[in-house]
């Protein structure tokens, strides 16, 4: 019987050989992508691929090397198109993504548009990132704000798409699916939490707390200490600093940012009054136009997979292999399609890059569908 170190000298000299028939293989790879360069042909035929995977597995001894050899000749078909998709930006023959480059985003004479009522966190995060001197208005709902961009109401929306608490805003990522409207900037706002009242309240007046159910809960320790208060929801922040204003009664206080107490006027009781000092809210920039800025750094994309095993894992690889560095992945369910997904990944790049236009190329001719949401 052979030692274990035979054996291992064995398998050197058997990787030794696939590493060279690799590296032939390649070759081939090369001339194939160049001929169908010529041709006009598409990189990833998917009935070539599935008759040859049937072909390449049909002899195997037993079904876990069956299984081996498949996921070993979906790895060497996929790294092969990669490759054909290097040919093809090599070649000039990728062809441009379909976004204009700019240097600058130009809103001076812009209407720019938020969700919630004046004094929302949305306001405040649109006045960090565009500044104060603008013209802006606010609408009810996430879709009323999109809607006014896609018809053209408003140029710029200001839409929160993530809490580093809360996580997600599921709403606006579905409503990024469905209209044909484009991220082009971003802005974080820390969200602190204040307890406002009228000018002159004190602490022992209150008997009402009115605010957000989200931002209730993330008060829930201090509000714990003054469990003799009613908690009364409402639908943002802002409305409740709103009310209290309207209600001129020193017996009601709201949970608000600061920015919503000095909007409406109101004395900030107490600061900071949210257990998580760190959190968070990132807000998107979107416009109707399919345009980018030349030094953007960030993409997000949205993509629907085929329902078979390690189809996002080579959707994936595509990042991989151009190195691209992804920065988030999340997932919402498909409506009408039970247990199917469509995915949302944040990737680092811009879109003029060569890498990128490999790696969106690749995804959008292998995934089931493919859309570019922003570059940013």
């Amino acid at each position: 019987m052979a030692t274990l170190l035979e054996l291992r000298d064995q398998l050197d000299v058997i990787d030794k050989q696939i590493v060279e028939l690799y590296e032939k293989r390649m070759a081939i790879c090369e001339e194939v992508g160049e001929t169908k360069i010529r041709d006009g042909r598409k990189v990833f035929d998917k009935q070539r691929e599935n008759e040859k995977l049937a072909a390449v597995t049909a002899n195997a001894s037993t079904e876990l090397n069956k299984k081996g050899i498949r996921e070993l000749f979906e790895l060497l078909m996929s790294t092969s198109r990669k490759l054909q998709y290097q040919l093809l930006t090599k070649n000039g023959a990728l062809g441009r993504l379909p976004f204009i480059g700019v240097d600058k985003l130009d809103w001076e004479n812009s209407r720019i548009v938020f969700q919630g009522t004046e004094g929302a966190y949305s306001q405040a995060a649109m006045e960090r990132y565009f500044g104060k001197d603008i013209n802006s208005f606010h609408v009810q709902t996430f879709r009323d704000a999109m809607e006014a961009i896609e018809e053209g109401s408003a140029d710029f929306a200001v839409l929160p798409i993530e809490n580093s608490s809360a996580g997600i805003v599921n709403e606006v990522y579905d409503l990024l699916m469905e209209f044909e409207n484009y991220i082009v900037g971003e802005v974080e706002l820390p969200i602190d939490h204040t307890l406002a009242g009228l000018p002159g309240t004190k602490l022992s007046d209150i008997e009402r707390v009115y605010s957000h159910p989200q931002a209730l809960m993330q008060c829930a320790k201090f509000l714990d200490e003054h469990r003799e208060w009613q908690q009364i929801s409402v639908s943002n922040t802002a409305v409740a600093a709103k009310k209290v204003l309207e209600d001129n009664n020193l017996a009601k206080a709201a949970i608000c940012s600061e920015y919503a107490a000095e909007f409406y006027g109101l004395e900030v009781l107490e600061e900071k009054i949210n257990h998580n000092s760190q959190n968070t809210t990132r807000f998107i920039i979107v416009t109707n136009q399919k345009i980018f800025l030349k030094d953007a750094s960030k993409i997000s994309i949205c993509f629907e997979v085929t329902h078979e095993s390690g189809s996002l894992y080579h959707l994936l690889s595509h990042f991989i292999y151009n190195n691209l560095s992804m920065t988030k992945i999340e997932s919402r369910p498909i409506e009408g399609r039970n247990w199917e997904y469509c995915f949302f990944v944040d990737f680092e790049g811009n879109m003029a890059d060569g890498a990128v236009k490999n790696a969106i190329r690749g995804i959008r001719d292998e995934a089931r569908s493919l859309k570019i949401l922003g570059n940013y």
